[in-house]
């Protein structure tokens, strides 16, 4: 986080926060006028208010007003070049103007149902009144248009400075208002690298168990947020010390398994957050190609952070005083299927993830790297699309402290690489396929489509991966020579 000056005298601070929102100040400029004319105020308020005294840019626009939806809209007609009212009965009103988005709300004074987390929307009169129904402090800064007046009445350039989360209103009411504001508190702890107030975290810590009551995809959405963060761990770490973790991903707690005495295996919880680090510090740019995996990248996150979640449910203690985990990785891919879809990811990301978790212990299955053409060409398929995030994952989950087993490790998958790449280049292995097509199998065989040419191309693509590209008339040979033992 950049280091603040003293906020005693807050001035400097504010023109040097107003200086950073030049870009866009003559248009926040002409809408506080146009509220002005009608008799309305308006202030630009949360994130985009805390994010230039961070020094950052925020690509949208959020603004308070006391005028309600109707005079939002009659306020920017003909000044916007579209506009939506997807969130009217909440008071929000969207636009666009250039290259800008802009959304502009009445002022809040929700009140809640505690057993259902169901608010009623009711609007307020006051910027004080709606800044007290906010998250944290560093979000309820606000400044008023056009007048450039700075308003914090909670405090929130002090927390800046401090960087430390605390609410407005006292931790339990703004939890107990709003659960999910305790996964905030988590994700903002991720991406300003802010701590958490001690009454905060006690309050995260008793009120836990109600974030049941926020739908499944809510609460996805912020811990997917938190995760494609710079830096996920202290996060994670908060949601798992306070016990959130444990309501919509136990998994993930579960992981800290008891040490034996012994020490016969590593901590499984805080190997799996190394994992995840090091898979991130292998992501490439933002802006690269495909193949360079660009940061940042869920679906690697995800395998990284639960590729072990397998393990608590297959630890063994072996008689020789050693410790085993056999098949974690396939438990491991079912549990994260089952976890996945009780959160509500889409199919395509679960698929993804299960598989790359399936798949991260292939690479030591093969012993120490004598690979056979035959083994290149099945990690390669079997890996699919997904092969260049395996092989991040999979360097990833080196975390031994041993630098000469460290050492064998990286070049026994740097020589797998430089197979992969020899033989991609040689047989184009990222489309393998039988040398036979079905219509050439079900000629060959004198057979009809159906499941039986479905065995036969099977067993000719198993021929393919094996042996390589032996050519059409000794695959039609095998393919005789397999039918005829079928038959």
């Amino acid at each position: 986080m950049p280091s603040l000056p003293n906020v005693n005298d807050p001035r400097p601070l504010l023109r040097e926060a107003v200086s950073r929102l030049a870009p866009v100040l003559p248009l926040l400029t002409e809408l506080g006028e146009r509220f002005a004319a009608r008799g309305h105020e308006l202030a630009l308020v949360g994130g985009p208010v805390r994010d230039a005294f961070l020094g950052r840019t925020s690509l949208d626009l959020d603004l308070t007003t006391d005028a309600r939806p109707d005079d939002i809209l009659a306020a920017v007609a003909g000044w916007h070049d579209a506009h939506w009212e997807i969130g009217r009965e909440f008071g929000t009103i969207g636009m666009r103007k250039g290259s800008h988005v802009v959304e502009i709300t009445t002022y809040r004074a929700d009140t809640y149902d505690r057993t259902s987390r169901k608010p009623e929307v009711m609007f307020g009169d006051s910027l004080e009144g709606d800044l007290v129904r906010r998250d944290f402090a560093v979000n309820a800064m606000a400044i008023r248009l056009p007048s450039l007046e700075f308003v914090d009445v909670h405090g929130g350039l002090d927390d800046l400075a401090a960087g430390r989360l605390m609410t407005p209103a006292a931790p339990e009411e703004s939890f107990a208002d709003d659960p999910l504001r305790m996964m905030r508190a988590a994700r903002f702890a991720a991406q300003l690298g802010f701590t958490v107030a001690p009454e905060v975290r006690a309050a995260m810590t008793e009120r836990a168990e109600t974030l049941t009551m926020i739908s499944a995809e809510r609460v996805r959405e912020e811990f997917v947020k938190l995760l494609l963060s710079a830096a996920p761990r202290t996060g994670l770490t908060l949601l798992v010390d306070t016990g959130l973790a444990k309501v919509f991903l136990p998994e993930l707690p579960a992981l800290r398994l008891e040490v034996d005495e012994h020490h016969r295996h590593k901590d499984v919880y805080e190997h799996s957050l190394i994992v995840l680090e090091q898979a991130i510090a292998l992501e490439g740019p933002a802006n690269g190609p495909a193949e360079s995996v660009p940061a940042p990248d869920l679906v690697l996150r995800l395998a990284a952070l639960l590729h072990d979640i397998g393990k608590p449910a297959t630890r063994r203690f072996e008689k020789g005083g050693g410790v085993s985990f056999h098949h974690h990785e396939l438990v491991g891919a079912k549990l994260a299927s089952k976890r996945m879809k009780a959160m509500r990811f889409d199919k395509d990301t679960t698929k993804a993830v299960t598989r790359l978790i399936e798949l991260h212990l292939r690479f030591h299955g093969y012993g120490d790297g004598q690979w056979t053409d035959s083994a290149v060409r099945r990690y390669v398929t079997d890996a699919g699309p997904l092969l260049t995030r395996l092989h991040r994952l999979t360097r990833s989950d080196c975390t031994t402290r041993n630098q000469r087993k460290a050492m064998r490790l990286s070049r026994a998958y740097d020589d797998l690489e430089a197979r992969i790449e020899t033989l991609s280049a040689q047989e184009e292995l990222a489309a393998v396929r039988p040398e036979l097509d079905g219509n050439e199998i079900a000629e060959t065989l004198g057979i009809e489509p159906g499941p039986v040419l479905g065995e036969a191309y099977k067993f000719l693509l198993a021929v393919r991966l094996d042996d390589g590209p032996i050519g059409q008339d000794a695959a039609r040979e095998r393919l005789r020579a397999w039918w005829a033992e079928r038959s």
